[in-house]
């Protein structure tokens, strides 16, 4: 195996076992622990099967002998600040390979309460998608309460729409409608992926129209008195409530170090408003 530029090549045998591996139902993360057991670095590892991941997702050849070994190219802007809707956006830490950042002042206080009061009279109980029937079930913890606006519903959400694509370094198009979550004391959620595992028709059409989700934004709409923190735990890190901030994440090619949660609510509530991006543009149906 050799690197050249941005190409990786490896033996097409490789590439034939981990096709064959995908097509039985193996997770990305197995077949890149068993190559790194076999002496393959990390990284290309990683590279080798996130690329035949998206090409079995878009329905592309597999690749032969070789993979583009550059991790893509993080879309939030860098700098500390990013300014955009005429608003200046504070980066308060990001980290590398995936991208997380934490951005402060996404929203104001004004926005934070208009969004709350417009949700509070849709909420319903939260699901989550099975991954293996593509049906909407429970989440394993005590239950929040969410819904979704359609895109660009109201001027505020149109404007909001925009905000979070921009940030997010994508047309607003492709972002799916936003989603309010409320936590009650003791709700969170079990650690989780956001992006699509196409193991279903559901999901697989989905997939079909508007591409694979690659990044998530989750805004915090108010302070939490206790607990309710997102926490990433294979990057050992948890990012604590604030109103009007934010943790964005991405992860393009299903990187399962994106996996997240959010710890348990100990004391007062949680709302967030939480905004998924996709490759192309979103069609729901």
């Amino acid at each position: 195996m050799s690197n050249a530029a941005t190409q990786l090549r490896f033996a097409p045998a490789l590439g034939d076992w981990v096709a064959q591996h995908l097509a039985q139902g193996q997770s990305p993360a197995a077949l890149v622990d068993a190559m790194c057991e076999r002496q393959v670095a990390p990284d290309a590892a990683r590279a080798i099967v996130d690329a035949f991941v998206r090409a079995r997702e878009r329905g592309a050849p597999l690749p032969i002998d070789t993979v583009d070994a550059q991790a893509p190219r993080a879309r939030l802007a860098d700098g500390p600040v990013i300014e955009v809707d005429d608003r200046r956006i504070r980066v308060a830490m990001r980290t590398d390979a995936p991208l997380i950042a934490v951005l402060q002042g996404v929203l104001d206080a004004d926005e934070c309460e208009a969004l709350i009061a417009l949700a509070r009279p849709r909420l319903k109980p939260s699901t989550l998608v099975d991954p293996m029937s593509g049906r909407d079930v429970r989440s394993g913890l005590r239950a929040s309460l969410g819904m979704f606006f359609r895109p660009a519903e109201t001027p505020l959400i149109e404007r909001l729409d925009s905000r979070l694509a921009a940030l997010m370094g994508l047309p607003a198009s492709h972002g799916e409608g936003l989603q309010l979550l409320h936590y009650p004391a003791g709700a969170g959620s079990a650690p989780h992926f956001d992006f699509l595992q196409p193991v279903n028709e559901a999901n697989r059409a989905s997939i079909a129209r508007s591409g694979q989700r690659i990044s998530t934004l989750v805004c915090y709409l108010n302070d939490v008195a206790g607990g309710g923190e997102t926490d990433f735990p294979q990057r050992g890190l948890q990012v604590t409530p604030q109103r009007g901030h934010a943790v964005v994440f991405e992860y393009d090619g299903r990187d399962e170090r994106s996996l997240h949660a959010s710890r348990p609510v100990l004391a007062g509530e949680k709302w967030v408003a939480t905004k998924w991006m996709r490759e192309r543009p979103f069609i729901s149906q």
